[in-house]
């Protein structure tokens, strides 16, 4: 049972600017907790804080009852929940990695905490094929139950909570902001559906300014919820590389997609491999290979098997609708670059392309440029 002056303490502490996640541990350490009065700044220079952070302290915890209250009146009127380390609904994976968050807030459904989750991640500017991949496996391992967790970046990130968001697994969106804060802000309207259908999960207490090194911090909450992370598309020297070692440092399976030795974007993922770091991912089939105890059954798996059924019943494509597909999956074309690629005549092309954009494998954005849904 979590002690409640302890649980105060540390949320009371989480939001002071200056402590850090050394500071409340020398504070739980010396069961500050305990102390009848934490007003002088000499209790707080006892447990180790440097002088600035210990009268910082003190001035907050001279009444704290009445600064406790009001941190909790700012979440509840977001209708966002505050879980510390010592609650019940603090994911079990957390606990086990280097420097766990102490504190972490949270709106929507906390039981995604508590399933067996896989994190995707990778670079902001893919590819039409990183995209496909990134739609194919978070769909699929969506359907299969398993919780989706990425960062809510531009890109990938954004892919896969959006190809996983409504489905059984659903999605957590692990933030490098504050709960009130929407980044990037091209993502409001997803932010809006996952706080409802999903989990928003962050460290960062409200009233914190933005700053760029809360994402790295960030990264190692997503490679810490899931058993492993899989690698879409990363450059030599992506961020997600950084995830990726933080999985690999926290004993997680870590997988990546293979991508041509001639892209930049798939240097990375392409050095993981070579290097041994990391298992090839061609589909969902290859995770439970490696992770069959995160597999779900009964319902969850009655809907996979009725899914895979109607893809496979699906009719496949042939002819010049594969050879304009296979073409797109490369890269965004307009038609005028499909009609010199491939040869076939304006007229039959703009039919094909019709034909695949009514059944949903393609899409039209602007400027007359197609690519892969």
């Amino acid at each position: 049972m979590c002690n409640e002056k302890k649980r105060k303490m540390m949320i009371m502490l989480h939001q002071l600017p200056g402590v850090g996640w050394k500071s409340i541990k020398r504070a739980m350490d010396a069961e500050l907790w305990n102390r009848t009065s934490l007003s002088s700044a000499d209790v707080w220079l006892s447990a180790g804080f440097r002088p600035e952070a210990a009268g910082e302290a003190a001035r907050r915890f001279s009444d704290s009852e009445s600064g406790y209250d009001s941190i909790i009146s700012s979440y509840s009127q977001r209708n966002a929940d505050i879980i510390t380390i010592d609650d019940e609904e603090y994911p079990n994976m957390l606990r086990n990695i280097h420097e766990p968050p102490w504190v972490l807030y949270a709106i929507g459904r906390l039981d995604l905490l508590h399933r067996h989750s896989v994190s995707i991640v990778g670079t902001r500017t893919p590819t039409a094929y990183g995209r496909h991949m990134t739609k194919e496996l978070a769909t699929g391992f969506a359907r299969r139950g398993l919780t989706v967790v990425s960062g809510l970046a531009r890109g990938i990130d954004g892919v896969a909570h959006e190809s996983s968001v409504t489905l059984a697994g659903s999605t957590i969106a692990v933030l490098g902001t504050p709960l009130d804060r929407i980044y990037p802000p091209q993502h409001a309207s997803l932010f809006r559906q996952i706080a409802v259908e999903g989990l928003l999960l962050t460290e960062v207490p409200i009233g914190m300014a933005f700053h760029p090194g809360y994402f790295p911090l960030r990264n190692r909450i997503i490679a810490g919820l899931s058993a492993g992370t899989v690698v879409i598309e990363a450059a030599a020297r992506s961020g997600s590389l950084i995830t990726a070692e933080q999985a690999f440092a926290f004993d997680r399976e870590l997988f990546a997609l293979p991508g041509p030795v001639t892209s930049p974007k798939s240097a990375g993922t392409n050095g993981l491999l070579a290097e041994r770091k990391a298992n090839a991912i061609l589909s969902v089939e290859d995770w439970f290979k490696h992770l069959p105890y995160t597999s779900y059954s009964s319902e969850d798996d009655q809907r996979h098997e009725q899914y895979e059924n109607a893809r496979n019943s699906a009719e496949e494509l042939t002819g010049d609708a594969k050879l304009v597909y296979d073409l797109l999956l490369d890269r965004p074309c307009t038609a005028d670059d499909l009609h010199e690629a491939t040869g076939i005549p304006l007229g039959l092309l703009h039919a094909v392309l019709i034909n695949l954009c009514i059944t949903r494998r393609i899409h039209q954005q602007n400027g007359s440029t197609y690519s892969i849904i």
